[in-house]
């Protein structure tokens, strides 16, 4: 059967936002994780941690 034993792993950071009219709350990724998060064949993970320059962690404040 096409699709069996098939996953889909989407990932982000829904903090970076490049657009107005979106956040947090509101970006495609969130939305996901809220639709989803109540089906059996779903897993969330956040990480506590990213592996990035001090430059890029910066960058994520700042901007």
């Amino acid at each position: 059967m096409p699709g069996e034993n098939t996953k889909i792993i989407f990932t982000g950071d829904i903090h970076q936002i490049d657009t107005p009219y979106l956040d947090a709350q509101s970006n495609g990724l969130s939305y996901l994780i809220d639709r989803l998060k109540d089906h059996e064949l779903y897993a969330h993970v956040t990480l506590e941690k990213g592996e990035r320059s001090e430059l890029a962690n910066l960058a994520n404040e700042l901007l």
